[in-house]
């Protein structure tokens, strides 16, 4: 994840919180480039999904895992700050290994969108002390909703019905989901429905404000990462500093070197590596198949860990959960409508192809009797 999850091909700047992408998604959407590595593309799609599952369930696992604990609640944002400072370093060490360029992005737009990232990594990570995590996903998973109105404030973007009916899917979705939350879970708690809330609006604005800034100029996804997250990281410990928490995190986490500092460290180095692996499919296979592949991660994710960590359950969670899905597949075909359409197509033609042939190999064995 050095460049934030999902979406993004060479040149293209990825929200690593979200995973929203800029103008070369749509291009990534349209068709993909020619993948450079010697490997069959069989084996390079299946390296690709077990990658971005090895990385996110880990990323997942661990982010939920620290949290259990009641005495870790109050650090989530001394966490950010160490997994801003894993996103950060590395950034740093793959622009020294690919060849330094000056900066594009002029620097108040950085201080920006440092700001913006701050906002929703930092309310996403703390929101899990919160809320099941699950619930926390879910959220996530609507980050279409912000985003459609951000483009509508910011870019002036109009959406079609698909995309207006997508958002009223997850809407729908979404709020079931949190009432049965609210109803079976002992955790419910509505500062993490704020928190989580608050990360969304931070993710959408930082969307747009990436595809505003790609369309002027073009940053590499390590770029926008180091400065994005450097920045930021001096913004977290800023604000652990004023509010009296830096000394007191920085203590814990010194006391528990292998649950804090252990934890913090592979979320931070997992979250990396998870995004890096998304980019390189979407680059090779397209933002479509990518969604498709990042969105069942999700869905394992969410089954995960009401397996691996005990809590109530509810079929609400199902079918809530499977509304936000229409909502996610809607929002797909909107961007790929023709590419959808022409698998379907394709997909009919060859099942009508074998109905064909079996119903005229049936009758030839009749006549032949």
């Amino acid at each position: 994840m050095a460049t934030n999850p999902p979406n993004g091909s060479n040149q293209h700047v990825v929200n690593i919180a979200n995973g929203n992408g800029s103008k070369q998604d749509k291009e990534s959407e349209a068709g993909k480039t020619e993948p450079t590595s010697q490997l069959p593309m069989l084996a390079q799609f299946g390296i690709g999904v077990l990658g971005i599952f090895f990385f996110y369930l880990i990323y997942g696992y661990v982010q939920e895992l620290f949290f259990r604990a009641p005495e870790r609640k109050p650090y989530g944002w001394y966490l950010t700050l160490v997994q801003f400072a894993c996103y950060s370093s590395f950034a740093s060490i793959e622009m020294k290994w690919k060849g330094c360029q000056p900066r594009r992005i002029p620097m108040k737009t950085y201080i920006l969108l440092a700001f913006l990232t701050v906002g929703t990594m930092g309310m996403s990570n703390s929101s899990v002390g919160y809320l099941n995590y699950p619930t926390q996903v879910i959220f996530k998973c609507c980050k279409l909703i912000p985003v459609m109105i951000g483009g509508i404030l910011i870019q002036g973007k109009r959406y079609g019905p698909i995309d207006l009916s997508a958002a009223l899917c997850m809407s729908v979705g979404l709020i079931f989901f949190i009432l049965a939350d609210s109803t079976v879970s002992p955790n419910f708690n509505h500062t993490g429905i704020i928190m989580i809330s608050t990360a969304l609006c931070a993710d959408a604005a930082i969307g747009n404000v990436q595809e505003k800034a790609m369309k002027a100029y073009e940053a590499s996804n390590n770029e926008v990462v180091l400065y994005s997250y450097g920045i930021g990281f001096f913004y977290i410990l800023f604000y652990l500093f004023v509010n009296g928490n830096l000394f007191s995190s920085f203590w814990f986490f010194y006391e528990h070197p292998t649950e804090a500092y252990g934890y913090a460290i592979m979320y931070g180095v997992s979250g990396f590596f998870g995004v890096s692996f998304v980019l390189t499919m979407i680059r090779t296979f397209g933002a479509l198949m990518t969604v498709t592949v990042t969105t069942c991660r999700k869905a394992v994710t969410i089954v995960l860990s009401f397996l691996f960590f005990a809590k109530p359950f509810t079929m609400q969670y199902v079918w809530s959960g499977l509304v936000v899905l229409l909502g996610i597949f809607l929002n797909v075909y909107s961007k790929n409508r023709v590419k959808i359409n022409g698998i379907v197509s394709e997909g009919i033609r060859q099942i009508i192809i074998f109905i064909q042939k079996r119903g005229f190999k049936s009758q030839h064995q009749t006549m032949e009797v």
